[in-house]
C-alpha cells in the first residue's frame, strides 16, 4: 500500500498545488478533503470511502462537496466522514446548508470520531486520533499504522501546526 499526496498546498490552491488531501487508495481512506478531493474517484480502488478530517477550515473540507456526484451516481456506495462533533456541526450548518446543497445523499455519513480510540480496517490499517490545541479552533492528528505481514509501518499526519 502507498500513501498518495493528492494535495499538500496551503490555503489557496494553484495550477500546480491543491489543498490538503492524502489517500490510501487500496483501503479507501483519505485524510482531509481539500481541493484535491476531485482526484479521489479516479484513484479509489474501493466502492466505499472513509475520510478523516483534522479540522473544519475550508482548505481541509471543501472537497467533500466534490464527492456528492459520485455518491448520487452510485460510483461510491458510501462515504463515512470521521470528525469531532464541532467539525461535523460546522460542515452540516455551513458547507451543506439547505440553500447551498438542498439534496444531501443518505450515504454520506458523519461519524463522531471521539466515540472511538482508533478505527481498524480489514486491509491491515489502523487509524488512531489525537487532539491538538495549537491550531485556532483546534485540530486532530492521526497515527496511521499499516500491518503488512511481519512488518508494521507508522506514519503521523499532523497538519497546520
Amino acid at each position: 500500500m502507498k500513501l498518495h499526496f493528492l494535495g499538500c498546498g496551503g490555503f489557496h490552491p494553484s495550477e500546480r498545488r491543491h489543498t490538503a488531501c492524502l489517500m490510501i487508495p487500496e483501503a479507501g481512506i483519505v485524510f482531509d478533503a481539500g481541493t484535491a478531493a476531485f482526484r479521489i474517484p479516479s484513484r479509489l480502488q474501493t466502492d466505499e470511502l472513509t475520510v478523516f478530517l483534522t479540522h473544519a477550515h475550508l482548505d481541509h473540507i471543501l472537497g467533500l462537496t466534490y464527492l456528492l456526484v459520485p455518491l448520487l451516481e452510485g460510483t461510491l456506495k458510501q462515504v463515512r466522514v470521521f470528525a469531532v462533533p464541532a467539525v461535523i456541526a460546522a460542515i452540516r450548518e455551513h458547507l451543506f446548508s439547505r440553500p447551498i446543497f438542498p439534496v444531501l445523499p443518505e450515504n454520506l455519513i458523519f461519524v463522531d470520531i471521539e466515540q472511538f480510540d482508533s478505527v481498524v480496517f480489514d486491509e491491515g490499517v489502523t487509524v488512531t486520533h489525537f487532539p491538538l490545541v495549537s491550531h485556532p479552533g483546534g485540530s486532530r492528528a492521526y497515527k496511521i499504522e499499516l500491518n503488512q505481514g511481519d512488518e508494521t509501518h507508522l506514519l503521523a499526519y499532523v497538519t497546520d501546526t
